[in-house]
């Protein structure tokens, strides 16, 4: 069936909506728009004058590539948020036509398309093809909180041993409040990305607001380490349905060795998680199955799972993606 599909190129536009996924929300929506280099847009499938899908988007510059900041690249974090279950089209019906026009208005000013953290691999397979997508195996790695009554009985010895001596040698672990701390927070997580993780960090401006707008909601933590009032680590955490995800965590490992701060970022955001009632909690980007990757690894020693699915992308040239067709089929 044919629906009416609605593009919003402003939150201030979007109109009240029902919201079960937290990266396809409005306050998300907000937060790509006050960030410095994204522009994001949310589509919106009606069937009938009633909303039943929308999918949200953020086309970003490049701007970690040695080629100049030319390249933009459009990334999707799942595939959208269905709410009308008296629709006349399936969720996968839907989808091909908000991913169509997701690739409609993305292509002529990104260089690629990205979509990411895939709950269900085989979801819209055909879909994606038909629109000249094609699939790259990846992996997620969760934890399952309903099943332990504390995140520690799953992590290793060595891990416990970690948290407890960070403790115990002067770290701190809360919840950030304030834009001092979040400035702080974003330059030494800045760095660290920079020479460890290697890929996109947004501006700081995006921190700010996810404090502000996702934060005031409740989709959303920032959690820092302190060492004697300086900030040497921290994790951000967006919520989502049951599941609480670890967007970034990172620390001041080498300089502050004996505070393990990336392994209390990282626990203090699971046992938060924990305590609030999420079922599960997942790593975002964790690597390739085939590439040995070393924040998977670390991550793997807090009791997590590895679970295989797919990303699909499409570039703005028809012939390479005929070929990357052909060459992951």
């Amino acid at each position: 069936m044919k629906l009416k599909l609605t593009t919003y190129y402003h939150a201030d536009e979007v109109p009240p909506l029902p919201s079960e996924n937290t990266f396809h929300s409005t306050a998300l929506f907000r937060i790509y728009e006050a960030t410095p280099g994204y522009r994001p847009f949310l589509v919106v499938a009606s069937d009938e004058g009633h909303p039943v899908g929308k999918l949200l988007a953020v086309v970003r510059r490049g701007g970690r590539s040695r080629i100049p900041n030319l390249l933009h690249r459009c990334e999707v974090f799942g595939t959208g948020d269905y709410f009308n279950e008296d629709s006349n089209s399936s969720q996968e019906e839907i989808f091909e036509q908000l991913l169509k026009r997701v690739t409609d208005e993305a292509l002529p000013e990104s260089f690629m398309i990205e979509f990411r953290d895939i709950s269900h691999p085989l979801f819209s397979y055909g879909a994606f093809c038909r629109n000249n997508y094609f699939p790259v195996s990846w992996l997620r790695v969760y934890n399952s909180l309903h099943s332990v009554s504390q995140v520690e009985e799953r992590f290793s010895s060595s891990r416990i041993r970690q948290v407890k001596r960070g403790l115990k040698n002067g770290a701190t672990v809360s919840e950030a409040h304030t834009a001092e701390e979040i400035e702080a927070f974003t330059s030494m997580l800045h760095a660290n990305y920079s020479l460890k993780i290697r890929r996109h960090f947004p501006d700081r401006h995006f921190f700010k607001q996810l404090l502000m707008t996702a934060g005031a909601e409740g989709e959303s933590r920032i959690f820092v380490v302190k060492y004697h009032g300086r900030i040497i680590g921290g994790s951000v955490c967006i919520y989502s349905g049951t599941t609480a995800y670890l967007w970034f965590s990172g620390g001041l490992r080498k300089s502050y060795a004996l505070q393990y701060p990336g392994v209390l970022s990282v626990w203090k955001a699971m046992s938060d998680a924990k305590a609030r009632g999420y079922e599960h909690f997942e790593f975002m980007d964790v690597g390739l199955p085939f590439q040995r990757h070393g924040y998977r690894d670390f991550v793997l020693r807090f009791g997590g799972k590895q679970v295989s699915t797919r990303r699909w992308f499409r570039f703005r040239w028809s012939w390479l993606n005929h070929l990357l067709q052909r060459c992951f089929d």
